[in-house]
């Protein structure tokens, strides 16, 4: 079995404040392996940040080990940690460029840094340009650029340093959606033609369901489930990844609380919900309203949507089920039999 390229091995992090300690990260252990898109999701404040800032080791662990490449940080000289970072590069929510260099300039800084000559790192840069769509802004300057075009120098840049691993923290956060998407499109293309290993850091599901093909859910400073995004997707088993799941895009949106309190109206007082996920195969076949028609009573649709997971339609519905135990004991074997998953939900309705 090849040795996972990134090796994080009972990680803690804890930060000394005025008000006493703060732990932000709790014993994560996890294994990235070479050429993935791993996806770190969590809520705000959850430390996902802190966890992929110990991965170069801009932040060093209070406890434990990353590996790089077989590489422990901890051992490693001020000069060999800079040869290991020059493969780790690093992209940021908010850009973080050079505003009085050029497009090409901002590239042709990150080969400046690695001692390349001036002529030499030009024509690189114009090349790395091409790769991402912008070697007509060469000579534009970051103000003269929309939030996308921003984040396309700053994947240039990171590029430059000609990394194995390129580590993303919020890196679509700022942007619109129609820019998320195409700067996703980017990186899997970067992914996919030139091997580099990509860990996103997101609070939005929707952006691991969309690129990614493992995911790490981080909630309160602990690893609280690993798998890959269809599993996830699936099957969630954490409280945190069924409560991101749900929600889509990992942030509550008004639709949602709808259909919430549309399950508190007098139509039907039961609690007992189920989640529902359909496949390619399932979603030809209406298998809610044969339901209602086999087992003689009404549902409550709560929620439904479909999600784009690794390139493949996957649709999910909650139902509220009647409140007879019998009753809603049928239905459920009526959609097993259909070879639907199907979790049972608790606390969905008050």
């Amino acid at each position: 079995m090849e040795t996972p390229i990134i090796q994080i091995r009972n990680v803690s992090k804890t930060f000394q404040t005025k008000d006493g300690k703060i732990e932000a990260l709790k014993q994560i252990s996890l294994n990235i392996g070479a050429g993935e898109i791993y996806g770190i999701i969590g809520m705000s404040g959850a430390g996902k940040s802190t966890l992929v800032r110990c991965l170069n080791f801009l932040e060093k662990p209070t406890e434990g080990t990353v590996l790089i490449d077989g590489v422990d940080l901890a051992g490693c000289s001020d000069k060999e940690l800079r040869k290991v970072r020059n493969s780790v590069a690093m992209i940021f929510q908010h850009f973080n460029l050079l505003m009085q260099r050029t497009v090409l300039d901002n590239v042709c800084f990150a080969l400046e840094i690695l001692g390349t000559k001036k002529k030499e790192a030009r024509q690189k840069a114009k090349e790395i340009l091409k790769i991402v769509d912008l070697e007509q802004k060469a000579d534009a300057y970051p103000a003269q650029l929309s939030g996308g075009q921003k984040q396309r120098v700053a994947i240039a840049r990171a590029l430059a340093m000609n990394p194995r691993i390129l580590l993303c923290d919020e890196a679509t956060s700022a942007l619109d959606p129609r820019t998320t998407r195409s700067i996703l499109e980017l990186l899997s293309k970067i992914n996919k033609e030139y091997g580099i290993t990509i860990v996103i850091i997101t609070h939005e599901m929707s952006v691991v369901q969309e690129i990614c093909s493992h995911v790490a859910i981080i909630d309160s400073g602990s690893l609280v489930e690993t798998g890959t995004v269809e599993e996830v997707f699936t099957s969630p088993r954490s409280k945190a990844a069924k409560r991101l799941v749900f929600q889509g895009s990992g942030g509550e949106n008004p639709a949602s609380r709808a259909l919430f309190a549309h399950a508190k109206t007098p139509l039907m007082t039961s609690r007992h919900c189920v989640r529902i996920v359909f496949t390619e195969n399932s979603s030809f076949e209406p298998v809610i309203a044969n339901m209602v028609l086999e087992c003689g009573a009404p549902v409550n649709i709560l929620h439904a949507d479909t999600q784009d997971v690794g390139g493949t339609a996957r649709g999910q519905m909650v139902l509220q089920l009647p409140e007879d135990a019998q009753t809603a004991e049928k239905m459920i074997r009526y959609l097993k039999d259909r070879k639907l998953t199907v979790e049972e939900l608790d606390g969905y309705v008050e």
